[in-house]
């Protein structure tokens, strides 16, 4: 890699697949050391300026000068092509491509129903959930048993699926249409994925504006109705948001906090005898994997000068979280996995106005996951070396195909 300054054009091209289960790219290092922000070009075409480090980061996403409109003119998208593109900018945008003013009326109505006090009513369910999972895991007659099938994608698509009242004897369905969405499958695929995803939630909210139930949509159709309105595609893009995003990552998560966890067990011998460490653990496998890299995307729309750098307005920005998640400066040793550092300010569900709606509840289902799972199956352990497991990196999304486990 030629050496470069912040302004230059990097030799580079991004996004870079992870080679390695416990360690992002090695060129995000060089990138870092060379200029916390560098000019790149992108595989989808274009060039962008790709932030690196932490302090960066936050600055670009907490800036309101920066927009999350995916259907502006520059916006840095790395896997979209031109027709793709057109088909999203024919939809209403989903709450992450709002700026300002109609971001914060969208997700206000929203962010009651993730407060830590709303779910730690959930607590029970999601332990009764997790126990159930586990059951049949040791109620199976063969083993290893795949942990992803039988536990890590289950937990969090039941749990979703009650918060927002979707009748989980579909949960196939979605399962294998949002797969389908995040993985690099043929373009063909990916749009048929996407339109029957929104077709079937389009019929869904439909049903529950004829019978709204105790869940999420049915109060907020019933708060919607008090004030004489009722947004029926505000509502989807919510829908599809919420039911898109609040599984896969949480899955993959958990599947490769097992993974870390088994890997280093000194760590787990920590939270196996004092449970009261599991919320730091659940903290620093977050920072350690950033299972969502790249997608906080930006698209300044005035002149901004963010790390010394000048950022011109049209130009698009990427914060790699990933990499800001590395960062020496703010995390020491960050290729250790240490869960008595304290990672709470890491940047893996993003950061300002956009931070993730539902991080609370991937922290409640790790929390209870990782307790749950070790106490109960305390002999735990990898059917196969973590260096032989099929890690996927598809698009900006990291994870495990299959988790062999026994014990």
């Amino acid at each position: 890699m030629t050496k470069s300054v912040a302004g230059e054009l990097t030799d580079l091209k991004l996004p870079i697949e992870r080679g390695c289960p416990f360690a992002p790219p090695t060129a995000y290092e060089r990138l870092r050391e060379q200029a916390r922000i560098n000019k790149v070009c992108l595989t989808s075409g274009g060039e962008a300026w790709w932030v690196s480090g932490h302090e960066e980061g936050r600055a670009v996403l907490a800036d309101p000068r920066f927009s999350s409109d995916k259907r502006k003119d520059g916006f840095p998208l790395f896997t979209l092509d031109a027709a793709t593109l057109r088909q999203l900018r024919s939809q209403p945008p989903l709450m992450l491509g709002m700026d300002g003013a109609e971001h914060s009326a969208a997700r206000r109505p929203v962010i009651g129903e993730f407060t830590v006090k709303r779910l730690a009513a959930l607590r029970p369910r999601i332990q009764d959930i997790v126990d159930h999972f586990i059951d049949d895991m040791l109620a199976a007659d063969q083993r290893p048993v795949d942990l992803v099938q039988a536990l890590s994608l289950p937990v969090p698509s039941l749990v979703i699926c009650e918060l927002l009242g979707v009748p989980y004897t579909d949960h196939d369905f979605f399962q294998s249409r949002t797969t389908m969405m995040v993985r690099r499958t043929s373009l063909e695929d990916r749009r048929r994925a996407f339109a029957e995803l929104r077709a079937y939630i389009d019929e869904l909210v439909t049903r529950k504006e004829s019978e709204p139930g105790d869940d999420l949509f049915g109060r907020q159709i019933a708060r919607q109705r008090q004030k004489g309105t009722l947004d029926h595609e505000g509502l989807v893009s919510l829908a599809f948001l919420l039911l898109t995003a609040g599984h896969e990552t949480t899955a993959n998560m958990i599947s490769l906090g097992v993974v870390g966890l088994l890997s280093h067990p000194e760590q787990l011998a920590l939270i196996m005898a004092d449970p009261g460490r599991t919320p730091m653990a659940a903290e620093e496998l977050l920072r350690y994997f950033t299972i969502a890299d790249g997608v906080t995307s930006r698209l300044a729309t005035e002149d901004v000068e963010i790390g010394g750098v000048s950022i011109k307005a049209g130009e698009g920005v990427i914060v790699s979280t990933l990499s800001a998640n590395w960062d020496p400066a703010v995390f020491k040793d960050p290729a250790e996995l240490d869960i008595e550092r304290g990672a709470r300010h890491h940047l893996a569900f993003g950061f300002g106005p956009h931070q993730c709606l539902g991080q609370n509840l991937a922290r409640l289902e790790l929390q209870i996951v990782f307790d749950t799972l070790f106490r109960r199956i305390p002999a735990l352990r990898l059917a196969a070396p973590a260096e032989d497991l099929p890690f996927k990196s598809d698009a900006v999304i990291y994870g495990v195909h299959e988790l062999p486990v026994t014990w």
